[in-house]
């Protein structure tokens, strides 16, 4: 049996390029898994049997079986396999759950089945999933680009610390093509912010206005009474709130885990359902 944790991701810069020919929207982005997980128990079986926690995911759509699937083309493997998911990784969030959930269900299925193949063709095969899944086969802290299929692995940040702050409110029905759908050409930008951060933080500067995410200029649109929730993080001393992906959760990079805990306890003190983690560095993210 094989035991995979999937980790989140927060987005620290996400540049949105433009909208391309085919319909996909261009960006940099510089990625980040964190501490917080899913786990995916993969074991032998004569049929590919799945289950998961959160019954709503249960379902032949769910990205696991679409990274079953899709391995099982490429390769033509035959082999089964009993897959259970515990979600632990709010839905719907920005956090990646559910990419990461196929691609730690490509990285389990690969060595299962001893198929053989190697990080990139596992990326490649990923971008066919989800436009995240790329990112985590690698995890860690990489410059994504293109869609989110062309990643450059980078040498890990120093420890750093995330408050994440899920708000109670309304998400709407495909929210990232939402999202997408509500940015103008003023919204769009060059890549300089994703390439200027990358090398901040590898000369190891963790500054809050180094971080940006396109989708906070129309969150308070999409995403009704988002705002509140900023405030109370900005009041309990966060600096540098964004969106951790395409939304709503909000979060906050610190160089401490004293300062991180100040802040997470003071949102727990009014009912708010904060999370505190640390970055997880790639040779962990990768199992």
């Amino acid at each position: 049996m094989l035991t995979l944790k999937a980790y989140a991701k927060v987005n620290l810069v996400l540049e949105v390029l433009g909208r391309r020919a085919d319909g996909y929207h261009e960006i940099a982005s510089l990625m980040q898994t964190i501490g917080l997980h899913d786990v995916l128990t993969i074991e032998a079986a004569d049929e590919i049997e799945f289950s998961c926690s959160a019954a709503e995911l249960q379902t032949n759509d769910n990205l696991v079986l679409k990274a079953v699937r899709a391995l099982r083309e490429a390769t033509g493997e035959k082999a089964g396999a009993r897959i259970a998911l515990e979600k632990k990784i709010p839905l719907a969030t920005g956090l990646g759950g559910g990419s990461s959930d196929a691609a730690a269900a490509l990285k389990g299925l690969n060595i299962l089945w001893d198929v053989g193949l190697t990080t990139e063709k596992l990326a490649e095969m990923g971008a066919g999933i989800g436009s995240d899944v790329p990112f985590f086969i690698y995890g860690g802290t990489c410059l994504s680009q293109g869609r989110g299929e062309k990643i450059t692995p980078l040498p890990d940040i120093r420890r750093a610390w995330f408050v994440l702050l899920k708000p109670v409110i309304t998400v709407p029905v495909h929210k990232t093509a939402a999202l997408y759908g509500m940015l103008r050409p003023g919204h769009y930008s060059t890549g300089g912010l994703a390439a200027g951060a990358v090398e901040r933080l590898q000369e190891g500067e963790r500054e809050a206005g180094m971080l940006y995410n396109t989708f906070d200029s129309v969150a308070a649109e999409a995403y009704n009474g988002l705002q509140r929730y900023r405030e109370a993080m900005e009041k309990a001393g966060a600096a540098g709130i964004h969106l951790a992906g395409s939304g709503p959760l909000l979060f906050s990079m610190f160089h401490s885990r004293e300062d991180a805990l100040s802040v997470q306890t003071k949102l727990s003190l009014i009912n708010m359902d904060s999370i505190l983690v640390s970055g997880v560095a790639r040779d962990e993210a990768g199992n």
